[in-house]
């Protein structure tokens, strides 16, 4: 991931309109888990010994309802997430204006952790103190640990079941095409899905690409083992 730039316009851009947290933990949570879900029923009901058509009725069955449940359960999360951060913000804007001395000295004592002191850390408060946005702004950062950026519940929704989706059809594949030999097929390229959700996790982290995708790929395949093993127990 390339590095961004810091002429002054540049840094104005970037500052003025930070990204947030963006869509990637979405993404990567409804990837892993699709691959690993429908995988799971993919192979427990292999593993059961019915039929491929009872395989792939119960994977998209799995893809649509499973994929619906968790977008709207992050829609839920995520919409609570935002209606405690605008329910914050009311707390401190009642307290701005009922306890003014209080929340400055809260706003001096953040800035104070923060490595300010004497006279600069007087005329920060000051000067913050001064513009209620940039107030209420310090006071959600800086007591309560909360960004500037308002999350997105319909976004985060429609990218956890897009990549839930994308993932999810995966192993349905070979049973899909009728292919003999269906389930080792499925088990490779689920297993290569696995690996490369991790590798392209890589691109926004420290970690090598192979020791991301490795590491994914050991997740999603344990859980497909459990589920694979569970269903040989119920073999008809």
């Amino acid at each position: 991931m390339s590095d961004h730039g810091h002429s002054a316009k540049e840094i104005a851009e970037r500052i003025g309109a930070p990204p947030g947290r963006g869509v990637l933990r979405d993404a990567i949570y409804g990837a892993i888990d699709g691959a690993v879900t429908t995988f799971a029923i993919v192979a427990g009901v292999s593993g059961a010994g019915l039929s491929p058509f009872v395989i792939v009725a119960l994977g998209v069955a799995n893809v649509l309802a499973d994929g619906f449940s968790m977008a709207a359960a992050n829609y839920s999360g995520t919409k609570a997430e935002l209606e405690n951060m605008r329910r914050i913000r009311a707390i401190e804007e009642r307290h701005i204006d009922e306890h003014p001395d209080g929340e400055k000295r809260e706003v001096r004592e953040i800035l104070y952790q923060k490595g300010l002191s004497g006279k600069v850390l007087s005329q920060a408060t000051d000067a913050i103190t001064q513009d209620r946005e940039n107030w209420i702004s310090l006071m959600m950062e800086g007591e309560y640990g909360l960004g500037g950026v308002d999350p997105h519940p319909m976004k985060s929704a429609i990218t956890t079941f897009m990549a839930f989706l994308a993932a999810g059809v995966v192993p349905l594949f070979p049973f899909l095409l009728g292919l003999e030999d269906a389930l080792a097929f499925s088990v490779a390229m689920t297993l290569i899905t696995f690996f490369g959700i991790g590798a392209l996790k890589s691109h926004w982290s420290l970690n090598h690409w192979s020791r991301s995708g490795f590491e994914t790929l050991l997740i999603g395949g344990g859980a497909a083992a459990i589920a694979y093993f569970v269903g040989t127990l119920f073999h008809v």
